[in-house]
């Protein structure tokens, strides 16, 4: 495929070995972009259906956009409640989001929000109780490891516990959202250490699926790390998953930097960076039957080339998405688009649930609503902001 020892390297590959954090440096470094796309088709096709690429429809919601950390990358969070522009959706208006996205064909929800330190743990056993009793077909992906290591710190309870008391009010997996780069050293420099370690982010994710709860792991780069950085990151991932089995999907995308303290002050990776980082990822993470591509972050182009470097499921249709949207992300997707998308890209278009075929709950069994004429613009209540999502 290409010469000296990226050749090796991706023979090895294709061979079914496993690769080393060196081998996946040396591809960032060296490989040839075409010949790296092909390798992680390869593999790709050996694990999931060469024919077929997946996506869903889903809604992010943020239940509060009030943050005590103040991560540079971010441009979503208010830094109290007092702030003008803070909010706290309410059961009602939450309730409302979900109908809006049964209406339009959706089977799950991504809850997540800003670490809000005045919201007690009862809030959110609240909140899930309304809503797996209100809306029993739902699939709840919801909060992140900040979120959930902010709740242990605040109970102190054990982290176990922590997950154990929320899954019984109606979590039913989590999203790998606050991982950025897994590597503290990078975590320092963009101010996300504090909100969660890697070793805090392994233990809520390792927590969860001791309890039997599917997670996800993801990646956000492109914030001047290096390559290796990038490689120690999936590093952490392979081995959590060599553990515990436990994640459904790995879904990595790019840092947007508008409105963000980090604009102007790092190199932002392209379509190239994205592509090339996606397929090796593939390739090193043999344990990871799911890889997403990113159309959000890169347009809806680049993630259609991206089934071309090893992803078989392009996410959501972005019915909202506050957080990247906030830093600049832009693109929208409708259901007939996506499946257009996949389409021309070669491959039959299937709509999947959050846990593609991990989850045997009602929420993922009941069939899929068929989607109903409603107007156009749907609201994003409680924000200024317009609608869009991204499903981690």
């Amino acid at each position: 495929m290409t010469g000296g020892r990226t050749s090796e390297i991706l023979d090895r590959a294709l061979a079914g070995g496993r690769l080393s954090p060196a081998d996946a440096v040396t591809l960032l470094e060296e490989g040839n972009f075409l010949a790296l796309g092909a390798a992680a088709t390869a593999v790709r096709n050996r694990v999931n259906d060469p024919s077929v690429a997946t996506y869903i429809v889903d809604r992010n919601i943020n239940y509060t956009n009030v943050c005590v950390y103040r991560c540079q990358f971010c441009a979503f969070y208010r830094p109290s409640a007092e702030h003008p522009e803070a909010y706290v959706l309410s059961h009602g208006e939450i309730g409302e989001k979900i109908q809006e996205t049964i209406d339009l064909g959706g089977t799950g929800i991504l809850l997540q929000g800003g670490v809000h330190a005045g919201l007690p743990f009862s809030f959110y056993e609240e909140m899930f109780r309304y809503i797996r009793k209100t809306f029993p077909t739902i699939h709840l992906h919801a909060l992140s490891a900040p979120e959930v290591y902010f709740l242990q710190k605040m109970t102190k309870w054990p982290m176990r516990d922590v997950i154990a008391r929320l899954k019984d009010a109606g979590l039913q997996s989590i999203p790998g959202g606050g991982a950025e780069i897994l590597e503290d050293s990078v975590r320092k420099r963009i101010w996300s250490l504090t909100k969660a370690p890697t070793e805090k982010w392994v233990d809520v994710h390792e927590s969860a699926h001791a309890l039997g709860m599917r997670t996800t792991a993801t990646m956000m780069f492109g914030v001047g790390e290096t390559y290796a950085q990038r490689v120690e990151h999936m590093d952490v991932v392979r081995n959590l998953q060599d553990r515990t089995g436990g994640f459904t999907a790995w879904i990595p995308w790019t840092f947007q930097k508008e409105n963000t303290e980090l604009d102007g002050k790092v190199d932002e990776a392209g379509g190239f960076e994205y592509l090339k980082t996606l397929a090796v990822s593939r390739l090193f993470l043999d344990n990871v039957r799911h890889v997403q591509g990113s159309w959000v972050t890169q347009g809806p182009k680049i993630g259609q080339v991206s089934l071309s470097f090893g992803a078989d499921d392009l996410g959501s249709i972005m019915i909202e998405e506050n957080v990247v949207y906030a830093a600049g992300a832009r693109n929208r997707m409708t259901q007939d688009e996506m499946r257009r998308l996949i389409a021309d890209a070669g491959y039959t278009p299937v709509q999947r649930r959050t846990l593609y075929d991990a989850c045997r709950e009602a929420c993922c069994t009941a069939p899929i609503p068929r989607p109903k004429p409603i107007r156009a613009g749907l609201p994003v209540l409680g924000v200024d902001l317009d609608s869009s999502l991204a499903s981690a």
